[in-house]
């Protein structure tokens, strides 16, 4: 008989490695949230006063925000144990070459730097709390796209924009951690496409948070003007430790007139991870946003991206994949607000669970009294791989106008005896038949995903089935 396997067995040195240099290399601020440890943020970061004060007026309405009530038990994070700081002892780069060996390492084995050679107009690496490499090809910056880190952004040609925008589509008092993300936040990037600029190869940034027991809490700010076109991707990760760690970051995204934007994510973060991540889009007149998104990491997940169909005749289209292993509980979803005539949205999701691993997806389509002609489709399916898992759909439909075409659908199951049998009588064996129907499952997300992230999705399905016989 053949010995059994588990995940604990599985080498997931791609991810869970850990840099003792960096760790060693680093300006750590004391765990905990004061006003003193907000100023010092501030101070560090050379804010604006505006920024600054903007820092101080979240925490106080971080103070007075309860933590949610409905979602997944978060007793585990402790805000008095987490450092909301970390900084390498590092400059941003815009070489490669000029980082240091030791985070450069890190990002190496991640394949960051190949696939910026390869396939991708620009990136932002991001470490712990700062942005550590930034650059973009000369071509698309010639084009007039600027793609840089925020903190620069807030001094330049830019800073009345980022101060018009920031935070004013998650404003602090929209929930308790997007206050927490209103006073401490550090890192992230801004992005600018002016009118017409259609951008052909995607930009990415990756974030990787090293330390233990702290928290990362990057601001994404992208703005694709008139007629514009942008591929954005977004990475995750970090080593497992054995404390609890927080991501809190903010995506604002804008679509103008008749512009295009897709947003593809792959958040793989430890499973000691709590991911309390906020992003939200508004789209005009005829504007399209596409939502790509992949979770499998993360003790506990909050992530409902947001889209606001402002303009007449813009549209919304979200696909998304959750996998739920032992110890995780991801409660994971989207929302849509129609608010302009003949807007539509059309939601694909599919999520797996195993080994005790809950999935809850969570939508909510609103559809205001001015939004004619609305439609929107909502489709989730949910596949439990043992007795022991969970998979949950809550609904949510607000129309509140007679003229307009919403469907919601769902369905739940499991992997069936009869597809298992029938690969196994064809020479292939349980593990791998049960990988094939998962991937098989999944293949619909991965089709969206830019190519190296496929590979990645299918790679981390695999390694999370090792563990499902026995």
């Amino acid at each position: 008989m053949a010995e059994k396997t588990y995940v604990d067995d599985i080498d997931r040195e791609l991810y869970d490695f850990r840099n003792i240099e960096t760790e060693e290399n680093t300006e750590r601020f004391e765990s905990g949230l004061t006003a003193d440890i907000v100023e010092k943020i501030s101070s560090e970061k050379n804010d604006p006063e505006w920024m600054r004060q903007h820092r101080l007026e979240s925490l106080k309405i971080y103070n007075q925000i309860s933590i949610p009530e409905w979602g997944p038990p978060i007793d585990g994070l402790n805000m008095d144990d987490i450092s909301t700081y970390v900084k390498p002892k590092t400059k941003m780069h815009a070489e490669w070459d000029e980082v240091p060996e030791e985070i450069k390492d890190t990002f190496e084995k991640l394949g960051i730097p190949k696939a910026e050679r390869e396939s991708l107009a620009g990136v932002g690496a991001q470490y712990d709390s700062e942005l550590v490499y930034h650059n973009v090809k000369e071509e698309v910056a010639q084009a007039g796209v600027i793609y840089t880190d925020l903190e620069s952004a807030m001094h330049g040609e830019y800073a009345q924009m980022i101060e018009e925008h920031f935070m004013k589509l998650v404003p602090p008092t929209d929930h308790k951690f997007a206050a927490l993300h209103g006073a401490v936040w550090s890192g992230g990037s801004f992005v600018y496409v002016p009118p017409g600029v259609s951008v052909e190869i995607p930009l990415q940034s990756y974030f990787r948070l090293n330390a233990p027991g702290a928290g990362q809490f990057e601001h994404t700010l992208i703005i694709v003007d008139e007629g514009a076109d942008l591929h954005f991707i977004e990475g995750c990760s970090a080593p497992k430790y054995n404390i609890a760690n927080l991501h809190a970051g903010c995506v604002e995204l804008y679509v103008g007139k008749n512009a295009k934007l897709r947003y593809s994510t792959i958040e793989n973060w430890s499973k000691n991870m709590y991911n309390l991540n906020t992003k939200r889009a508004v789209v005009e007149e005829g504007g399209v946003m596409e939502w790509v998104s992949g979770s499998f990491g993360s003790h506990v997940s909050y992530l409902y991206p947001m889209t606001i169909l402002k303009g007449n005749d813009s549209r919304m289209e979200f696909t998304g994949i959750t996998f739920a292993g032992a110890e995780q509980n991801l409660d994971t979803g989207m929302k849509v607000v129609h608010t302009g005539e003949r807007t539509t949205s059309a939601v694909s999701t599919k999520s797996i669970s195993k080994s005790g691993g809950i999935s809850t997806f969570r939508s909510a389509v609103v559809v205001g009294k001015n939004a004619k002609k609305a439609k929107s489709t909502v489709s989730c399916a949910s596949l439990m791989l043992d007795r022991v898992s969970r998979s949950d759909t809550i609904p949510a439909l607000d129309v509140r106008t007679d003229d307009a075409d919403i469907g919601h659908e769902a369905k739940i199951g499991k992997i069936s005896d009869d597809a298992i049998f029938y690969l196994m009588s064809r020479g292939i064996n349980e593990e791998d038949a049960r990988s094939m129907i998962v991937s098989g499952f999944a293949d619909s997300v991965s089709k969206e995903l830019p190519l190296e992230y496929a590979l990645e999705m299918n790679n981390l399905i695999r390694l999370e089935m090792k563990g499902s016989i026995g």
